[in-house]
């Protein structure tokens, strides 16, 4: 019966999601089914799980990193990170391609989050390219790529929610996904150079000293995000989740007290931005407690192991086909959904090969960023068409040679562990 229950429940998600439904309720349904049907356990505890399952500590960073990054948004500071990217980069042919995707990286230590990048630094991003003669379909296309950087480096909410499920130390998270956040800038930034070549895209004047400096002063302070929130963790000053409220504390003090470009108003509408996303996260990191019980109770994951081991034990290979797994779902389901489903059930199997479970965090974020930026579900794809107006075929056509990019800088990181854990085990060692 329990047998039958499960296969009961898959079908009942996969059918709900085809019918449109909510990816919690999708889930919450079939956990219910599988629970009633192939357990003897009370339907009451459905609730008690869902409630314990959000009760984590480490999680509470959720709200305040989007919050850190929204208020960052809303408070000028996107304007003067970007104007200090182009003084470093905008001579280098393709130069406010250069920009964009430098912009996103040092966004990237503030936020946390893609869509956060998409649609602050988006708006910025595409409109001085219009300005000088970029094509919309690279603008557009380089805008949705570079936002993928922003769960890799440090800060990151898909680290947190990855270290909660998989029982790792998110401090460790942080630090391994730094170098491959900046292999994944570099990459985007020799296809800028090459397609600005091929294109004879125009390049700016190369920034003067005093233009230089006088960019660096005006970005200075929020340049000091990053090192504050990462400083505070490797010094053990704060946990993540507080350097979260540092961070949120951080940005509402630039907003209000110091460059006064943040409003009650604004300020209202952050904390309503904030709430909404953070409860559509949360309900469905609840749900996936219940789940992740389920598949425990179905000895889902040892079953999956097992059948992966008779077919190798080579953790190469399982990792190809992991990320094969991985790049497939991430065009058809949600990152946060992703990552709350296959966590449960894709880290019992890298264990059981000796796959480092931090190393594979990176993995798994990547190829979840990777998703991003394809249909029919790449959420930066629908941000940046939004707010760009661009035509979501050429977007789409646009984003292929970055993707490829992206898909390299995953073999190099999926291959060479050491980008990932090199950093965290010089700085945390054993802690």
């Amino acid at each position: 019966m329990s047998g039958f229950a499960i296969v009961l429940g898959a079908v009942g998600v996969i059918g709900l999601l085809a019918a449109g439904a909510p990816v919690a309720i999708a889930i919450g349904l079939a956990v219910a089914l599988y629970i009633v049907m192939g357990t003897q356990v009370p339907p009451i505890i459905i609730a008690q799980m869902m409630a314990s399952g959000a009760d984590s500590f480490p999680l509470l960073a959720i709200p305040f990193f989007l919050l850190a990054g929204i208020l960052m948004n809303t408070s000028g500071i996107t304007q003067r990170l970007f104007d200090f990217a182009g003084c470093l980069v905008r001579h280098i042919p393709g130069g406010l391609g250069h920009v964009n995707v430098v912009a996103s990286m040092i966004f990237a230590g503030m936020s946390g989050s893609a869509v956060a990048d998409a649609a602050g630094l988006g708006v910025v991003e595409i409109k001085a390219m219009r300005k000088h003669g970029y094509d919309d379909e690279f603008s557009g296309a380089i805008t949705v790529a570079s936002s993928t950087i922003g769960p890799v480096i440090p800060p990151s909410i898909i680290f947190v929610i990855y270290g909660v499920l998989a029982e790792v130390s998110v401090g460790a998270l942080f630090l391994a996904g730094l170098v491959p956040g900046l292999l994944m800038g570099a990459a985007l930034m020799v296809q800028v150079y090459r397609i600005a070549k091929r294109r004879n895209y125009p390049t700016l004047p190369r920034a003067t000293w005093r233009e230089l400096l006088l960019s660096l002063r005006r970005a200075t302070l929020p340049l000091l995000t990053p090192f504050i929130i990462i400083g505070g963790i490797v010094s053990g000053a704060f946990t993540p989740t507080e350097a979260a409220v540092v961070a949120v504390a951080y940005a509402f003090l630039l907003g209000f007290v110091i460059y006064r470009e943040l409003s009650w108003k604004s300020l209202w509408n952050a904390l309503h931005t904030t709430a909404v996303q953070t409860a559509t996260i949360m309900f469905i990191t609840a749900v996936a407690s219940v789940l992740g019980w389920a598949l425990a109770q179905g000895r889902v994951p040892q079953q999956l192991a097992d059948v992966v081991l008779s077919l190798t034990s080579q953790p190469w290979l399982v990792l190809l086909l992991i990320n094969v797994l991985l790049l497939v779902i991430g065009c058809f389901m949600e990152v946060i959904a992703s990552l709350l489903i296959l966590t449960p059930i894709l880290v019992p199997v890298i264990k059981a090969v000796g796959i480092d479970p931090v190393h594979f965090g990176v993995v798994m974020t990547l190829n979840l960023m990777i998703g991003l930026t394809t249909p029919p579900m790449g959420m930066s794809l629908y941000v940046v068409q939004q707010i760009s107006g661009i035509p979501f075929d050429r977007l789409v056509r646009g984003v292929v040679p970055f993707l490829i990019s992206l898909v390299v800088v995953l073999l190099v990181v999926t291959y060479v562990p050491a980008f990932s854990l090199a950093l965290p085990q010089a700085v945390l060692g054993n802690r």
